[in-house]
């Protein structure tokens, strides 16, 4: 099993993918342990590792996720073309997940993140495993979810200062434990 970084158990904390010890974390209003059902349709996750089912096609990954946020049917097609689009998925819409490279894997992960377009976007390391290239065109992605209509937050975690710096209007900085040591602009 891979070794879970602090920051990594913050957003399944924020997701409900385990319980917080201890504390309180509300979304928008809505307690997440007591009111997880609202809380969810408000957020888009990509976790540090992908959690696709290798045999779903990436169409039909895109379509599962605008199912189980609720996007009503008539906007599923349209959001899963934008997606497939905008990821540059086209030429691998019909390939099974489990046999697309790491870096079509994560952009795959990101985009059952930002079906929806949800306003609060969690990326737990978007580009790590990335060629430089496919990195750049992550990057790219990622700033114009941030930048659509400005009614998108996106929180990523990175342990790379460069797309940090890149990516980011507010960094906080986490050591030993999880704790913040600074937060602010770059």
């Amino acid at each position: 099993m891979a070794k879970t970084t602090r920051k990594s158990t913050t957003f399944k904390s924020l997701t409900r993918d385990i319980i917080a010890t201890s504390g309180e974390i509300s979304i928008a209003g809505h307690n997440v342990n007591t009111d997880f059902g609202e809380a969810r349709k408000l957020i888009g996750y990509c976790p540090q590792h992908d959690a696709i089912f290798p045999l779903l096609t990436v169409e039909e990954h895109l379509w599962f996720y605008a199912k189980i946020k609720g996007i009503p049917e008539d906007r599923r097609e349209t959001l899963v073309e934008d997606a497939i689009k905008q990821l540059n998925l086209s030429e691998h819409r019909e390939k099974a997940a489990g046999t697309l490279s790491g870096g079509n894997k994560r952009k795959l992960s990101v985009g059952m993140a930002i079906i929806g377009n949800p306003p609060i976007i969690l990326l737990d390391e978007p580009s790590a495993g990335m060629d430089p290239e496919a990195r750049r065109f992550m990057w790219s992605v990622v700033e114009k979810i941030s930048q659509r209509d400005k009614k998108s937050a996106v929180i990523l975690t990175t342990h790379s200062m460069e797309e940090a710096e890149a990516l980011s209007t507010k960094m906080g900085i986490m050591v030993r434990g999880g704790i913040f040591r600074c937060f602010g602009s770059s």
